[in-house]
């Protein structure tokens, strides 16, 4: 009789291409991989990976097998899900989350999932939407809420919300009144998202188009910071102002106007990897897209 642990063991070897990504992966140590692959080889009769000392590789038997494991998995976590959907979810799950989302509606999601779910335990990772896809393609993150979709193969994207973005600056800043051109605001540094983002390629297109020569573009991976770096006049922000109402109420920073074509708006997604664990996130994932609705 096959295990559905040796399957799933199986499946995350072949997903991560490592013995050892895979111990880290299932909680359990390298030589226990490996004994649980060379059982399944056993109970298969066929050999499933061609091992060396730096790779891992699926034989072409192994690779003809897997979509079976994984077909075999999927109807097992069919029937585990069915079975709980009339009661509480439990076990650990790692978000990532983008800091556009913490200063949002986070609080309301953490507050929901504890309440529905309170054996769910959550581990936060706060980063750049960049940095947390490639986590979530390694299969580092279980779930994340990010500036998105992630184009993968193997990745399941569901849509949460978007914001728009907008020029901002403090009132001390003293720009020109009325419509500023981007010649106006390549005077002053640019404060936007990190480099590697969508928001940043943009803006940086924009002034080259505009035949602004060597716009100084400030990418910033914290908006906390961002937002401090504006206040304090020593540029003009490119961001969201979704969670800046108090700034903006008490004068401290101030919406532009400006000539130029429209900052698309920030998409944000609910990101996983599929796989034998992804009952949870998904679950989860429909549980955010609700919050985020709500709080619209």
């Amino acid at each position: 009789m096959i295990d559905i642990k040796n399957l799933e063991t199986f499946v995350w070897v072949a997903t991560l291409r490592s013995f050892r990504a895979a111990a880290e992966k299932l909680n359990t140590t390298q030589p226990s991989i490996s004994q649980r692959i060379a059982s399944l080889e056993e109970s298969l009769g066929v050999k499933l990976f061609e091992r060396d000392r730096r790779n891992v590789s699926l034989t072409s038997k192994g690779v003809e097998l897997l979509e079976y494991a994984e077909r075999i998995l999927d109807i097992r976590q069919g029937m585990l899900q069915a079975a709980q959907t009339s009661r509480s979810l439990e076990g650990r799950i790692r978000i990532g989350v983008s800091e556009t989302i913490v200063h949002t509606w986070l609080p309301k999601f953490m507050e929901r999932v504890h309440a529905q779910h309170p054996a769910v335990s959550i581990e936060l990772n706060v980063d750049t939407s960049p940095i947390l896809r490639e986590q979530v393609i390694s299969h580092h993150l279980n779930l994340a809420f990010l500036m998105g979709p992630i184009q993968y193969a193997g990745v399941e994207n569901l849509r949460l919300c978007e914001y728009e973005q907008a020029w901002l600056s403090s009132p001390r800043l003293n720009l020109p009144q009325g419509v500023l051109t981007l010649q106006d605001l390549a005077e002053h540094p640019i404060i936007t998202y990190p480099s590697t983002s969508q928001p940043y390629q943009f803006l940086r297109d924009l002034f080259l188009h505009a035949d602004v020569v060597s716009p100084r573009l400030y990418g910033c991976g914290s908006m906390s910071v961002a937002v401090r770096m504006t206040i304090d006049a020593i540029g003009v922000a490119v961001i969201t102002p979704v969670f800046l109402k108090r700034e903006l109420d008490s004068g401290q920073l101030k919406l532009l106007r400006v000539y130029a074509d429209p900052l698309p708006p920030l998409v944000f997604t609910a990101s996983w990897a599929r796989g034998a664990d992804e009952h949870i996130a998904k679950t989860l994932a429909n549980m955010a897209q609700e919050v985020a609705h709500a709080h619209l």
